[in-house]
């Protein structure tokens, strides 16, 4: 069942999922919202329609010019393809059982990175759709636009899952600091699940084309590639610097974080399109299919941000991001370590 009708229909039957968890009923809220999308599929699977009136010709042709435009008919919008959403589908299934594994609290951990994701790529895709829309939004909003969305994610949920919402910062923590590996996996699941929902529903609220929002080399592969780097290396080391700073500090790290992603997007934005997260950029290369370049964005900001927290390690030999701190609950904000 299709059409705005279907909310209707599936609505009732959602509220049998709420005593089986927010897994669960997360999973079954994505199938029906896989039905009420209706965004751009593959470009292997888009047809035309010609109507009548596309071919007849039109009355201020010069009938003595050389050339005739050929009629151009209009790409009619296509529902999500099944295999888009069946992979979608795939996270929160495998969250749905991920809970008696990890934890009783764990489900919690990754629908909060999930949520986050969500909030930051659909910030993204509204000042993307302000750009393409009211032709007066630069760079410089971007990057306002994804500091404040860090800000909000920050203070929502970095007291549930630490507010990494990014796989390159999850693997660094865990690489180099007391972050347990056995979380990684799910957490890039649901970092990259949230940021696949929130270019579904950008193009379904927008309008727009999954290409748009993708981010790709704007110089070169290698400026593009290092850029992404040090990117990502210079917020890792003053998010991770954070755990270990005064509370007074520590208080304010929601918008310390923020001014470090607006200062990398600001210097990433003109060569790379200011990803330094490879969540954000594989979601909306899933939904159009076009993988183009994804290596860059999925293996730099990942080193970057390793590299950057064993600098810190390193500069802190006695108090690296392994050692006690004076405030736990302060540093389990970014790690979780609990």
């Amino acid at each position: 069942m299709y059409g705005p009708f279907a909310f209707f229909f599936y609505a009732p039957q959602v509220l049998v999922f709420v005593y089986l968890g927010p897994c669960a009923l997360l999973t079954y809220l994505f199938f029906a919202f896989c039905l009420l999308s209706y965004t751009q599929c593959s470009p292997k699977s888009r047809r035309r329609r010609t109507h009548i009136q596309d071919l007849k010709p039109s009355r201020r042709s010069n009938t003595h010019s050389s050339s005739h435009s050929q009629p151009q008919s209009p790409a009619i919008p296509m529902r999500p393809s099944v295999r888009s959403s069946a992979v979608a589908a795939l996270y929160f299934t495998v969250l749905l059982f991920a809970s008696p594994v990890f934890g009783s609290d764990y489900d919690h951990k990754v629908v909060a990175e999930m949520l986050g994701s969500f909030i930051v790529m659909f910030s993204i895709v509204g000042i993307v759709a302000s750009t393409e829309l009211m032709r007066g939004v630069g760079l410089l909003e971007y990057a306002v636009t994804a500091g404040l969305a860090v800000i909000v994610v920050v203070f929502s949920i970095g007291h549930i899952s630490g507010a990494h919402v990014n796989p390159a910062f999850t693997i660094a923590f865990a690489t180099v600091g007391p972050f347990p590996w056995r979380r990684v996996p799910m957490y890039i699941v649901a970092q990259v699940a949230g940021c696949t929902i929130a270019t579904y529903a950008g193009m379904m609220v927008y309008g727009m084309k999954s290409e748009v929002l993708m981010t790709r080399p704007l110089v070169g592969h290698s400026s593009a590639f290092w850029a992404e780097f040090m990117a990502s290396f210079f917020v890792l080391f003053l998010t991770a610097s954070l755990v270990h700073a005064p509370p007074t500090v520590t208080q304010f790290s929601g918008f310390i974080v923020a001014i470090g992603i607006a200062l990398g997007v600001l210097i990433t934005g003109p060569i790379s399109g200011g990803s330094m997260n490879p969540a954000r950029s594989l979601g909306p290369a899933i939904v159009s299919y076009n993988y183009q370049s994804l290596w860059i964005y999925l293996t730099a900001p990942t080193l970057g941000a390793i590299c950057g927290a064993f600098m810190l390690r390193m500069l802190k030999p006695c108090g690296s991001l392994t050692s006690s701190s004076s405030s736990t609950s302060q540093r389990s904000q970014f790690l979780q370590i609990d």
